[in-house]
């Protein structure tokens, strides 16, 4: 038995509230090119308004050849004509605050795409002012690369400049240069793009693979990953102490935070895959103060079987108390597959009640409220570059993850104009899975994720209450909620088979995933989430 207490003082609103994700060129397209844009986004907010979350996250809408959609960024302070104007943006943000939603940017400081001004400018030769606002090495003395450092997309991390005989970092595509923190520059221009998204009204940012801001200066050659597999990504092949987590990052991070603080009530949460023991200080100290959320990805990378998650549920929230910083979850995003395709049809709601009743901030990425689905995509439709860089990595692609969202049984599912080529293949169970046909289905997945969000709003104790996992029959995890002298139990079967829980299933039930109201004492049916009172 596991049991955590709340931090003191009153929650802001990314500890209480549940963060929404978008990726832009697929939420909504206004303009009838295929793809997403800002106008469609703001016409769809009531839309988002109506889920019950409190804040909006947009993947990269700022300038970019779009070389990995967005992720290689040409110009940090402004709005790429794909998605609209910096005018449209404004109306985007004067919308969503109206509806008492919250914006946050995504933000990619590691890398800047070689479009950008400055890289153009270091390229003009070793002399140049911009020349050490990148990552430079002369070749090894075999005139090969200068080490064996791995693209995160597949390669070497390093591409010759002919022209000066050296070669530049990339941990993407070799068009994502990466950016060198070290100088002083480089990081004063960085915060400014900053300040100038929060003087427009940004809320917060996620930010982009801040775990790789710094590497080691000696550049040494990584080891080998005794570990890796055929079929799996190749930057896995190698173990990462001189790219990942460096001491210098974390003095960066601190740099960065000290620039939110000077604006009210901002935040930023920062994308980094590391176990907890090293994710977790990125939260900083009372002194010393880094992300306010380090994401948690680790139920998207784990076995789903109740034993397993029960475990990480309680050493996290436990780690997090020690900590003192505030836990988060997460199932999908952008990067990672569809969470109803990795656990199944049957466990879909089980996995979507954890989500919104574990203690800590919720991120939930546009389409799973109604169970959007991975779509096949053939690789003569394939766009992505870690997909198409990688054949004989199939995971490695993110398309599935990507296609646009399902409106309703128009064609192209109320995404695009009838008659327009959307940039990816949607559904093909898109007229039956959307938007339309759910808000017309009271027992649909959306009212389900609705009934949920409407659960945390009425009962405090399932957002600043104390955590309890308790035992139960195998195959099922149980948990309290405690708080405003109020205890919830939640009660989630991750098996085919009914559970006797004579004790765990007294009280009133809530919220079931079957759509019924079980008595009091009612076993747990196969595949079932119960919350009671």
């Amino acid at each position: 038995m596991t049991s955590s207490s709340p931090l003191t003082g009153e929650l802001k609103w990314w500890q209480s509230g549940i963060i929404y994700q978008i990726y832009p060129r697929s939420f909504q397209d206004d303009s009838g090119d295929g793809v997403g844009d800002l106008r469609g986004i703001t016409r769809r907010l009531p839309y988002v308004a109506s889920l019950g979350v409190r804040a909006v996250w947009l993947s990269p809408i700022f300038t970019s050849p779009m070389r990995d959609f967005g992720y290689d960024v040409a110009d940090y302070c402004d709005i790429d004509p794909l998605f609209g104007t910096l005018a449209d943006f404004d109306a985007l943000v004067q919308e969503a605050h109206r509806l008492g939603l919250k914006v946050m940017l995504d933000y990619v400081p590691n890398h800047s795409s070689s479009d950008h001004k400055w890289f153009q400018a270091a390229l003009e030769g070793r002399d140049s002012e911009k020349r050490d606002w990148y990552v430079w090495r002369d070749p090894a003395p075999d005139g090969g690369v200068p080490n064996n450092w791995r693209s995160f997309f597949g390669g070497p991390a390093w591409t010759l400049d002919e022209a000066s005989g050296q070669y530049y970092l990339h941990q993407f595509l070799p068009s994502q240069p990466d950016l060198n923190w070290r100088n002083p520059a480089v990081r004063a221009a960085m915060f400014e793009a900053l300040r100038f998204w929060m003087r427009r009204g940004v809320d917060g940012f996620r930010v982009d693979v801040i775990w790789l801001l710094a590497e080691d200066d000696r550049y040494l050659d990584e080891p080998e990953n005794p570990e890796w597999q055929v079929g799996q990504p190749e930057h896995w092949r190698l173990l990462h102490p001189y790219t990942q987590d460096q001491p210098e990052t974390h003095e960066y991070i601190r740099e960065m935070r000290a620039v939110l603080d000077e604006f009210d009530d901002r935040m930023m949460v920062g994308e980094i895959y590391l176990p907890v023991e090293r994710l977790l200080p990125y939260a900083g100290r009372e002194d010393a103060q880094m992300v306010h959320l380090p994401f948690n990805f680790h139920l998207i990378l784990m076995a789903w079987e109740a034993s397993g998650v029960r475990a990480f549920a309680d050493s996290y929230d436990a780690a997090c108390l020690d900590a003192r910083s505030w836990p988060n979850w997460v199932l999908g995003n952008h990067d990672q597959h569809r969470f109803k395709t990795r656990v199944g049809a049957a466990q879909y709601r089980v996995a979507q009640t954890l989500l919104l009743t574990l203690r800590g901030t919720p991120t939930v990425y546009y389409g799973d409220e109604i169970g959007m689905e991975n779509v096949p995509i053939p690789y003569e439709q394939m766009v992505d570059p870690a997909g198409l860089q990688q054949p004989d990595s199939p995971a490695a692609g993110r398309d599935p993850e990507r296609t646009p969202m399902q409106w309703d049984a128009t064609p192209n599912a109320g995404f695009s104009a009838p008659g327009t080529q959307p940039w990816l293949p949607l559904a093909g169970d898109a007229a039956q899975v959307n938007v339309q046909a759910q808000e017309a289905d009271p027992a649909s997945d959306l009212h389900y994720f609705r009934t949920l969000t409407r659960l945390r709003a009425d009962h405090p104790a399932l957002v600043g209450g104390t955590y309890r996992s308790v035992d139960a029959a195998p195959g099922v995890f149980a948990f309290y909620r405690e708080g405003d002298g109020e205890r919830l139990t939640v009660l989630l079967n991750f098996t085919g088979d009914s559970a006797d829980l004579p004790e765990l299933t007294i009280g009133q039930t809530l919220l079931s995933s079957h759509g019924d109201q079980p008595g009091s004492g009612a076993p747990l049916r196969p595949h079932e989430a119960r919350i009671l009172r």
